[in-house]
């Protein structure tokens, strides 16, 4: 497949390329914060807004200055003002989370949505969550169990059939992570991903790739489009990184590090 990134016009400011809002990270969990905020900055969306925690908040100020960090208290009005939101990465499953997550779909906008990692489990356990019209959902095959509420062996057995149905129950675009990511369209189309290899298997990938799909979607990439996209260029992240540092080196913060070697491809 033909892909191509988005225009970056010469008379741009940051405001042109969008505005993620972040909701992510706990306590114990800061990584995931971090660097899904890092990978959407590093695809080329303008802003992004971390939302979290005082604890992941100053976690991240520590290794980063690109980042804007919202206290949880603003959630709301954040929402009013967001292109993207992007829900989940390190969350947890706390009380506090479940919380956050009602908050933030009791008044989210109809703004383009990837909800990832703890965001699909707390989805998983809700009956009417009110999701935006364009939402992605970016579950492991566990994950994709949980949503449909079936037995791992049926998603791993036929893992086609298990993006459509995530795609039918949920309405959304499902990327239903493996060794070959499949991605199912609203409509059921599916595009089946060849980049990446077992380097990436290593904690925090998923949290780059969800990071680096939002930031398509700040840029005004159609949902299925940037899901597409998104995975694809995780993966070239991933078979670039390995060449140099091997499938055994490569850590999550290594793929951040390849986006621009993997994006170049495409210029």
């Amino acid at each position: 497949m033909d892909f191509k990134m988005p225009e970056r016009a010469e008379n741009s400011h940051k405001g042109t390329f969008g505005r993620v809002l972040n909701i992510a990270g706990s306590d114990y969990m800061p990584g995931a914060a971090i660097l899904s905020s890092l990978a959407a900055l590093k695809t080329g969306c303008g802003y992004v807004f971390l939302c979290s925690t005082e604890r992941v908040i100053n976690a991240a100020a520590a290794q980063t200055q690109n980042i804007v960090f919202v206290p949880l208290s603003e959630l709301e009005a954040q929402l009013m003002q967001a292109d993207v939101l992007l829900i989940g990465c390190g969350l947890s499953l706390s009380g506090n989370a479940e919380e956050i997550f009602e908050r933030t779909f009791s008044s989210t906008r109809q703004i383009p949505t990837v909800i990832d990692a703890d965001g699909l489990n707390l989805l998983a356990q809700m009956q009417d969550t009110n999701l935006p019209e364009n939402v992605i959902l970016t579950p492991h095959p566990k994950e994709a169990a949980r949503l449909l509420s079936v037995e791992l062996n049926e998603i791993l057995d036929n893992m086609e059939a298990s993006a459509k149905e995530i795609s039918k129950k949920y309405n959304c675009v499902t990327v239903l992570k493996s060794h070959r990511t499949i991605v199912c369209s609203k409509d059921y189309e599916i595009y089946k991903n060849t980049t990446g290899n077992s380097a990436m298997a290593k904690a925090g990938s998923g949290d780059v790739l969800a990071g680096m799909i939002a930031g398509l979607l700040a840029q005004k990439c159609e949902p299925f489009y940037a899901a597409k996209l998104g995975v694809y260029l995780h993966g070239l992240c991933g078979d670039i990184a390995k060449n140099d540092l091997t499938e055994y080196g490569v850590m999550a913060h290594d793929l951040i590090r390849y986006i621009s070697c993997s994006v170049k491809t495409l210029l």
